[in-house]
């Protein structure tokens, strides 16, 4: 049976659903089979819908209101409440404590991170690629979660499926951009040939949050972009000339 979502089995998650999706499980066809849910694809909107849907309904939280935001690859943070939660938002994190909402962030080789505390009180999604790792949008994250006096030993998070280092080949500029905001990036990267590394960004996450003093930090280490049959890869895409591709959706919410 085709994998549908990922979570880490072994946290006690009793206030809280979340999965991290794969492309399994949905009604699109040819290049965003299956569960493509990116409404700005070139896919059948009917699709994305039902597809978001059957997600939502997998995690039983189609009582919930689903709250996407339109991703810039920024380090921007918005709070959803019941004032603002009908608007449209442009960010890549999205932070709640309102038990009626739900909330996600779409990703194909970008990692999808999920923070949530251990007494139930607010839960949240970070949408980290290349450029909100080196702009450190988890600093972002969890500043914005101590604004509600949060402490950190009750965090958890969870990185999911993303683009692993072995397929995260990248240039001496790329490389130099990391170094030059922390010097101790240099070790998530490693020299392949002649003006190429192998770039970690999921290490520099795990990274990140260490240096914030967050402890309880779980990984899915699946490569979105050797597998195909399970994760739609931007990157992959791009390399074989297929560039209109899916993206899987990641949701938390409160139970």
């Amino acid at each position: 049976m085709k994998k549908i979502f990922f979570k880490i089995n072994s946290i006690n998650s009793k206030f809280v659903n979340y999965g991290f999706f794969t492309r399994n499980g949905g009604y699109s066809k040819k290049n965003f089979k299956s569960l493509n849910c990116s409404y700005a694809s070139k896919d059948n909107k009917r699709y994305v819908k039902k597809n978001i849907l059957t997600a939502i309904k997998k995690l039983n939280l189609d009582n919930k209101k689903l709250i996407l935001v339109k991703q810039t690859h920024s380090t921007k943070i918005i709070h959803i409440n019941s004032k603002n939660y009908n608007k449209k938002h442009s960010a890549d994190g999205i932070i709640t404590k309102n038990r009626e909402i739900a909330i996600g962030i779409l990703t194909a080789d970008c990692a999808p991170i999920f923070i949530f505390d251990k007494k139930k009180e607010i839960i949240c999604c970070l949408h980290s690629g290349w450029k909100g790792t080196l702009n450190n949008i988890v600093k972002n994250g969890v500043k914005s979660i101590n604004k509600n006096k949060i402490k950190r030993d009750d965090l958890i998070a969870i990185i999911g499926p993303c683009l692993s280092k072995r397929n995260f080949e990248v240039n001496s500029d790329f490389k130099n951009q990391f170094i030059r905001k922390n010097s101790k990036y240099s070790e998530f990267f490693k020299f392949k040939n002649s003006g190429k590394d192998l770039f970690d960004m999921r290490g520099i996450i795990n990274f990140q949050f260490k240096d914030l003093g967050i402890n309880n930090v779980y990984n899915i280490k699946k490569d979105t972009y050797s597998n195909k049959s399970m994760f739609f890869s931007y990157r992959r895409s791009k390399h074989i000339d297929e560039l209109n591709t899916g993206r899987m959706i990641n949701i938390i919410g409160f139970k």
